[in-house]
C-alpha cells in the first residue's frame, strides 16, 4: 500500500505541471473514446441488390429521403390545374364596341334627316332641289363614323341592314344584341369555347322579331363581338404550384423503422434506402467519431473547469483530479464489461449496472457538486453504451435510470457520515432504482410478462447492493492511497471505542477529559472562520496522546498526587514535557493514523517557549540556551493546528482560575492570542487576522458557556442532612 501510494504521489506532482496534466485529460479522452466508440461506429451489412434479409432491417437513424421528396413534389406540382383568369372588362368593352356601331348608324339617319329639313328649307326659297343621299353614301357615312378596322371585319349586308333600319328598329336590335352579348360574355370563354359562344349569340338573336335583314346584321354584330375573354394565367399557375410544392411534408425515414422485414427481397427501392440510412456504404463516415470526440471533449472540460478555474482546495487539486479520474474509469470499465452482455440479448442488461457507486465515492471523499456532475456524466456514457438492441445512439431510458440512481444515492448521504449510512444509501437508491424502472416501461404501455417485470426489478436491487459493496470496499484503498481523511473516517476516529482514545482515558484521564474540552473549543471556532470543524474536533481528541507515555508528570493527571517535576532539574521536566509532542507523532504514525491529525499532534504547540521551567532554571545557573525551553515544532501549518493550539493553551489557562469571571476569561483569551501572534507561531498558516478576531470572540463565548458560576445551595437543617451539592447551570 505504501509503494502504491508513492506512485501516486508521483503522479500528482507530475500533474503539476501543464503538460503532464494536459496529457492526462489527453489519455483519458482516448481511454473514453475506445470504450464508447464501438457503441456508435455506423453498421455495415453485407448486403447485395436482390439478396434476401436475413433478418429485420431497421432504420439507426431519422434521415430524409431526398429522392422520394423530389418525386412527391413533382407529382404534387403535376396535379395542379392550370390557372386562367377572366377579363370582365372584354365583356363591357364589347358591348361599347356593338353599342357605337348601332349609334353610329342612328346618327347617320339622324343627319340625314337634318339634311332633308335643310334642303326642304331651301327648296322652298329655291327651284333647286337635292334628293335623299343614295345606298352607297349612306353606307360611307356610316363606315366614316367607325374605325377601318371594324369596317372591314364587318360584311356589307350589316352596313346595308343598318342603313335602311330606322331609328327605332336601330334601337330595339341594338337591345337585343347587347342583351345577347351580356348573356354570353358573362361566363368564361376559353380560346376553344369560342365558336360555341357565337352560337349561342346566334341562337339568342335567332328568334327576335326584327326583319330578316336586321336580324342577321344583329347576328353577324353578335358573332362579332363575342371574343376570348378567359386566359391563362402563368403567374397564378407558377405560384400555386410552388406553394403545393412547398405543402408536400419531406419523405423520411424514421429512426426504427423497419425498411426490409426477414426474407423480404433486396430490391432497388430498398436498397436506395439503406445506403440512404449509411447501413450500405463503402465509404468510412467519420460523423459518429467526430460526434463523440465533441460530446467527451465537453465532458472533459466540465472537469477542468471545475477542477482548475474553480477557487476551491488548491493544496489538494491534483490530488482529488487523479482519484476522481480513477474513480471516473474504473465506472466506465465496470460499464463497458457488463454492456458487452448485450452480445447474448439480454434485455436490460444496463439497469444491472452499479450506478451509484461512483457518486457516493465522489461524494464522500472529494465533493457533493462534482458528485452530481458525475451522475450527468456517467447517464451520458450510459445511455451509449447500452444502446444495443435499440434504435439509435442514445438509450435514454439507461440514461435516466442512472441519473436517477445516482443522484438519490447522493442526497441520502447528504450530512448522514458514518459508514453505515452507505448501506442505507444503497438501500434507498435501489429503491429509487426499481420505481424508475417501473416508471419507464409503464409510460409506453408496454406489454411485459410477470417474469419480465420481476428480472426488471431483480436488476435494481442488484444494481443498488452492488453499488454498496463495491463503494464500502473501495473507500478503504482510496483513503488509504490517496491519504484522504474523510468526513466518515473522521466519525470513526471519534468514537470512544478506538483504541487510542480509550488508552488516553484509561492511563490519562485527566488528559481525556482535557482533549475533549479543548474539542469543544476548537471546533466551535474552526466553524465560526469556515475552517474543518470536525477535524477540529477529533485532532483535539489526539493532540495530547504522547502524554499516555509519563502521564503523571502532567498536572491534570497529578489528582492526589505529588508533582515529580518539584523534584527534577528544569532542563530534565522541560525535555519531559516537550516529549509529548514528539511521543504522541510517533505513537499516531505507528498507528497508521491520518496525516491531517498527526500535524495537528506535532503543530499545536508550535515553537512555543516553556517560560515557567526556563525562569526557574536561570535561578540555577545562567548559561542556558532559550532553545531548549522551546517545543520543537513546526509552527502551525493549517488553520485547524493553529486553533486547536489557542484552544488547548485557552483551556489549560482557565481551568487554573480560582474563579472565572467573563472579563477575566476575555482577559485571558486575548492574552494567550497575543502572545501567539508576537511570538510568530501563526505566521505560517493562512489564517487572517478578521479570522483571528472572530477565533478570540467565539472561545471567549464558548468557555464563559463551559466554565460558568455555580450556585452553591445552603446547608439544609440537621434533621434532614445531606452532602453540600454544586449544582451546574
Amino acid at each position: 500500500m505504501d509503494t502504491l501510494q508513492q506512485q501516486f504521489i508521483r503522479i500528482r506532482k507530475l500533474l503539476d505541471i501543464t503538460f503532464f496534466r494536459i496529457l492526462f485529460f489527453i489519455v483519458l479522452g482516448l481511454m473514453l473514446i475506445g470504450a464508447l466508440y464501438s457503441n456508435v461506429k455506423p453498421e455495415k451489412l453485407k448486403l447485395s441488390l436482390f439478396s434476401v434479409a436475413e433478418n429485420t432491417i431497421r432504420s439507426p437513424a431519422t434521415v430524409e429521403d431526398k429522392e422520394s421528396t423530389a418525386n412527391k413534389r413533382k407529382d404534387a406540382i403535376n396535379q395542379v390545374q392550370p390557372v386562367y383568369s377572366l377579363k370582365n372588362e372584354y365583356t363591357q368593352n364589347r358591348v361599347d364596341l356593338i353599342t357605337s356601331i348601332f349609334q353610329a348608324a342612328i346618327q347617320v339617319n339622324d343627319d340625314i334627316q337634318d339634311d332633308i329639313k335643310k334642303q326642304e328649307e331651301a327648296a322652298n326659297e329655291s327651284s333647286t332641289t337635292k334628293g335623299e343621299p343614295s345606298d352607297d353614301e349612306k353606307e360611307s357615312m356610316l363606315k366614316a363614323k367607325l374605325t377601318s378596322s371594324v369596317s372591314k371585319d364587318l360584311s356589307n349586308q350589316v352596313f346595308s341592314a343598318l342603313i335602311h333600319a330606322d331609328n327605332d328598329e336601330l334601337s330595339i336590335a341594338k337591345d337585343l344584341t347587347v342583351t345577347a352579348i351580356n348573356n354570353v360574355m358573362t361566363n368564361r370563354i376559353s380560346a376553344d369555347e369560342v365558336e360555341n359562344a357565337k352560337k349561342r349569340v346566334e341562337e339568342e338573336l335567332k328568334y327576335s322579331t326584327l326583319n330578316e335583314q336586321l336580324r342577321l346584321a344583329a347576328i353577324e354584330l353578335g358573332r362579332y363581338a363575342v371574343i376570348q375573354n378567359e386566359f391563362y394565367d402563368s403567374n397564378a399557375t407558377e405560384e400555386l404550384r410552388q406553394q403545393a410544392a412547398e405543402n408536400v411534408e419531406p419523405v423520411k425515414i424514421l429512426q426504427g423503422q423497419i425498411i426490409a422485414e426477414e426474407g423480404e427481397l433486396i430490391n432497388q427501392d430498398i436498397y436506395r434506402q439503406l445506403k440512404l440510412v449509411g447501413l450500405i456504404n463503402n465509404q468510412y463516415s467519420y460523423k459518429p467519431l467526430i460526434g463523440l470526440v465533441v460530446l467527451i471533449t465537453i465532458i472533459l472540460s466540465a472537469i477542468y473547469y471545475y477542477f482548475y478555474q474553480m477557487k476551491w482546495f488548491p493544496e489538494k487539486r491534483q490530488t482529488y483530479l487523479l482519484l476522481y479520474g480513477i474513480i471516473f474509469l474504473i465506472s466506465i470499465m465496470i460499464m463497458k464489461i457488463i454492456s458487452l452482455l448485450q452480445i447474448f440479448n439480454f434485455e436490460g442488461i444496463g439497469y444491472i449496472f452499479p450506478a451509484a457507486m461512483s457518486c457516493m465515492l465522489i461524494k464522500l471523499l472529494i465533493d457533493e457538486k462534482l458528485a452530481i456532475y458525475n451522475c450527468v456524466f456517467m447517464a451520458v456514457c450510459g445511455s451509449i453504451l447500452f444502446n444495443e438492441g435499440i434504435t439509435g445512439t442514445l438509450n435514454y431510458s439507461v440514461g435516466i435510470y442512472i441519473l436517477f440512481s445516482g443522484i438519490a444515492a447522493i442526497l441520502f448521504l447528504n450530512n448522514q457520515q458514518r459508514r453505515s449510512k452507505i448501506l442505507q444509501a444503497g438501500s434507498f437508491s435501489a429503491i429509487v432504482n426499481v420505481l424508475t424502472i417501473a416508471a419507464l416501461i409503464l409510460l409506453p404501455n408496454g406489454q411485459y410478462s410477470g417474469i419480465e417485470y420481476g428480472y426488471y426489478f431483480i436488476t435494481a436491487l442488484v444494481s443498488g447492493i452492488s453499488s454498496v459493496v463495491l463503494t464500502i470496499g473501495l473507500l478503504p484503498f482510496f483513503e488509504a492511497s490517496f491519504g484522504i481523511l474523510s468526513t466518515i473516517r473522521l466519525i470513526e476516529l471519534s468514537n470512544p471505542n478506538h483504541p487510542l482514545l480509550r488508552k488516553i482515558l484509561m492511563e490519562a484521564p485527566g488528559t481525556y477529559h482535557h482533549s475533549i474540552m479543548v474539542a469543544n473549543l476548537a471546533e466551535s471556532a474552526c466553524e465560526a472562520i469556515g475552517a474543518n470543524g470536525l477535524l477540529a474536533r477529533v485532532g483535539s481528541y489526539y493532540h495530547d496522546i504522547g502524554k499516555t507515555k509519563r502521564p503523571n508528570f502532567f498536572i491534570e493527571n497529578q489528582l492526589h498526587h505529588d508533582n515529580p517535576h518539584d523534584r527534577l532539574p528544569p532542563d530534565k521536566s522541560a525535555t519531559i514535557i516537550i516529549s509529548h509532542v514528539i511521543d504522541g507523532a510517533a505513537i499516531l504514525k505507528n498507528y497508521h493514523m491520518p496525516k491531517e491529525i498527526i500535524d495537528i499532534a506535532e503543530q499545536h504547540h508550535g515553537t512555543t517557549f516553556l517560560k515557567f521551567f526556563y525562569h526557574k532554571a536561570l535561578q540555577s545557573e545562567s548559561d542556558i540556551k532559550e532553545n531548549d525551553f522551546r517545543y520543537p515544532g513546526p509552527k502551525a501549518q493549517t488553520k485547524e493546528s493553529a486553533i486547536v493550539g489557542i484552544a488547548d493553551s485557552v483551556e489549560a489557562a482557565v481551568r487554573s482560575l480560582t474563579k472565572p469571571t467573563p472579563e477575566l476569561i476575555e482577559s485571558l483569551v486575548k492574552k494567550i492570542v497575543a502572545e501567539r501572534l508576537e511570538d510568530g507561531q501563526l505566521n505560517e498558516c493562512d489564517i487572517t487576522m478578521k479570522e483571528i478576531e472572530t477565533v478570540s470572540h467565539t472561545l471567549c463565548e464558548t468557555v464563559k458557556g463551559i466554565f460558568h458560576s455555580r450556585i452553591e445551595y445552603p446547608e439544609l437543617t440537621k434533621t434532614k442532612q445531606v452532602e453540600k451539592h454544586d449544582i451546574a447551570y
